[in-house]
């Protein structure tokens, strides 16, 4: 057996004749056995987040509490901390019925019908928690584990623990469409932060005849082909005077990685090919809805799966098309049950769709689903008829992957107020992800300002009792 190539090797090999296809293909094969240790065995090989930007109500959809209709329109019988707008009234009970489902009898609120029908494919963790009760910071929390910007988004850091399986496709896609804008905090959630910059995730809008800008050629396939080679001996140059920064050389990955897109975009964006049955299965019935949108999101989110996208975030629409909402659609700090009638009619089918289409074809076992928001809402009314925003304690599932079905993890009090019962962190939740996908959360550093920065940082502990 020959010993490995040392990066100069490598580097001195892609530029004396193996091009710049060769150069990309030798730095992801060498920062996926210098720079990550996997440790265990992956039960999953892609992600999809489904991402509920504003705040699902746990209390009307996956966390039954009876007591709340023993105390509606009294006043919390429980200390009540500061909230977002601190307008607080009575108790409120869920607006929705909870009806037991499938094998495990599952509670599921009759708000998410569709997905009641999913229920012993989930694992619901009730106990989740987070630190922010303001979006900004909540989002780039939950989805960075810091409450700022500048740090890697866990899907970054699955690109960059693991590399893409797609020679065509980059590691980490947003998928957006009918108007979605990235929740509070803008793409910068999306970020690769310091992390070398083929992990940030590429937007691609699934329902635009242009799905990503520029995508489409000007100009004839070999003249591009020369001025990226052109380019390409420029940039290798700089690569030797900067020593083979990393930055650098992944923005030379970039170009490649963009040139073999403008092929494999539109095609990933062409469903003609798809049946009529898998359309209706995912809600996609030619109307101009938000359920046809997001629907769209769903299908591609499991095309992208079957060609090596390792980490896709879905973002949900505004509640209707062209109202021009602001980025948390979930947010109802006044009539939440007509604002979550609308979010759910948007998701409800599209999700169930995904998981079922996933498992029919043999996916679902590889490809973890985590459904989740930045935190859930208060048990007592914000006015008269909405919740605000309770990161105390809140539920998120995940579904395949090498998760339980079917099983429930945690517990909020009587009043669904804190979580009480195996209380669960937004870093826990990260490490079980990148534990399921083969990582182990505190081996996957990047040092970084003097430190070893990881997306658990200091915390985090794998939830054991969510795997199968």
């Amino acid at each position: 057996m020959h010993p490995p190539l040392s990066r100069r090797d490598l580097l001195s090999r892609a530029s004396t004749g193996f091009g710049m296809a060769a150069l990309n293909g030798l730095l992801q094969a060498e920062n996926a056995t210098t720079h990550r240790a996997k440790r265990f065995a992956p039960k999953a090989r892609s992600v999809i987040f489904c991402y509920m930007s504003g705040g699902v109500s746990h209390l009307d959809s996956f966390d039954p509490k009876p007591l709340l209709e023993k105390y509606a329109g009294k006043p919390m019988p429980v200390e009540v901390k500061k909230t977002q707008f601190n307008n607080n009234g009575t108790v409120q009970p869920a607006h929705w019925a909870f009806h037991r489902h499938g094998q495990s009898g599952m509670d599921v609120s009759e708000l998410f019908p569709h997905m009641a029908t999913i229920a012993d494919e989930i694992c619901v963790i009730r106990s989740m928690t987070a630190k922010f009760s303001e979006h900004a910071q909540g989002n780039f929390f939950m989805h960075s584990g810091f409450p700022f910007l500048g740090y890697p988004s866990a899907g970054a850091w699955t690109s960059y623990g693991l590399v893409t399986e797609s020679r065509d496709l980059p590691g980490y896609v947003v998928l957006q469409s009918g108007g979605a804008v990235a929740p509070h905090g803008g793409v910068g959630l999306f970020s690769n932060g310091f992390l070398p910059a083929q992990h940030q995730a590429s937007i691609i809008r699934v329902d635009d005849p242009e799905p990503v800008p520029h995508i489409r050629p000007q100009q004839p396939q070999a003249r591009q082909r020369r001025q990226l080679d052109f380019i390409g001996a420029m940039d290798r140059r700089f690569a030797d005077a900067s020593q083979h920064d990393l930055h650098v050389e992944a923005a030379i990955s970039n170009y490649e990685m963009a040139w073999r897109m403008q092929s494999a975009v539109p095609e990933l964006c062409d469903v003609s090919g798809e049946t009529e049955a898998t359309k209706k299965l995912y809600g996609i019935d030619g109307s101009a809805s938000t359920r046809t949108a997001y629907g769209q999101q769903c299908l591609l989110a499991r095309r992208l799966v079957e060609r090596g996208v390792r980490f896709i975030e879905l973002s949900c629409l505004p509640q209707k098309l062209g109202a021009g909402q602001g980025p948390n659609p979930w947010d109802q700090h006044g009539q939440i049950k007509k604002g979550h009638a609308n979010m759910a009619y948007q998701v409800d089918q599209p999700i169930a769709g995904l998981v079922k289409d996933l498992k029919s074809r043999g996916l679902l076992d590889s490809t973890l689903v985590v459904w989740a928001g930045e935190f859930g809402r208060t048990p007592f009314a914000q006015g008269s008829d909405g919740r605000d925003h309770n990161p105390y304690g809140f539920t998120i599932w995940m579904a395949g992957g090498g998760v339980k079905g079917g099983h429930i993890y945690g517990a909020t009090d009587d009043l669904g107020y804190y979580a009480i019962e195996n209380i669960a962190t937004v870093y826990d939740m990260w490490a079980t992800v990148l534990h399921l996908m083969g990582l182990d959360h505190e081996q996957l550093t990047y040092r970084f300002g003097g430190r070893d920065l990881r997306l658990t940082d200091v915390h985090g502990n794998v939830l054991q009792e969510v795997i199968a």
